[in-house]
């Protein structure tokens, strides 16, 4: 059955609504000391900590770190212990990354981003398929620091292609919600799909929680799909 992941979560009420909604995997954002309100959704470690442990035993928790340094992802992971890390920031993962993170963390799977803006992201997918233990594939804006949080989509040709090359499980991301979430299931044949601004309630133009009834519907249309 297709898996539905669901981003950017910022209390542990909210998880757990989006699980009962049908939600296989919880997104959080954990922003950096240093560097407040950069991303959307973005809450404190300290934040987040009841968080992870409100979904443990529920759905599959993924903390997006936007840490630039790997010391910096470490010290997270230590202390949240997600199930997958999801790399979408300055960090970029490698071979040499995935086995360490396996050795002092095997239990967390390793998730990085594909930002699809042309043709080069199915050289970009192929090459993080060599250690990552799943892709993310979406858009890209300009103006937000990182791939994803977009809030539009990209080709779909082009994660079809991605999908059809790799070897490791593909989530589409990027502009998806109940209105399109059926035709890029049926254009790209995913192993998952993930909503985050489309599943959103904004104040002012900045997202201030989740739309519940809009998550149970995007996840009871993506389940329809074997």
């Amino acid at each position: 059955m297709m898996k539905t992941q669901i981003y950017s979560i910022m209390n542990a009420d909210e998880a757990l609504a989006c699980v009962k909604a049908g939600a296989d995997r919880v997104g959080i954002l954990v922003n950096t000391p240093e560097n407040p309100n950069r991303y959307p959704c973005e809450i404190t470690a300290e934040e987040a900590k009841p968080v992870f442990e409100a979904l443990k035993g529920k759905a599959t928790s993924v903390l997006i770190s936007v840490q630039d340094t790997e010391e910096e992802i470490f010290s997270q992971l230590e202390y949240l212990r997600p199930d997958v890390l999801h790399l979408c920031a300055g960090y970029k993962g490698s071979v040499r990354f995935r086995e360490k993170l396996r050795e002092r963390f095997p239990e967390i799977e390793l998730m990085e981003a594909v930002g699809v803006t042309d043709e080069s992201a199915v050289q970009e997918a192929l090459r993080i398929s060599e250690y990552a233990d799943c892709i993310i594939l979406d858009s890209v804006d300009p103006n937000i620091a990182g791939i994803g949080a977009a809030g539009v989509t990209h080709d779909w040709n082009i994660d079809r292609k991605i999908i059809e090359t790799v070897n490791v499980p593909v989530i589409v991301a990027g502009g998806l919600g109940p209105e399109n979430v059926a035709e890029v299931i049926r254009k790209t044949h995913p192993w998952g799909v993930d909503s985050l601004t489309k599943t959103s309630i904004k104040k002012d133009g900045v997202i201030i929680g989740k739309d519940i009834k809009r998550v149970k519907e995007f996840c009871r249309i993506a389940k329809e799909f074997e």
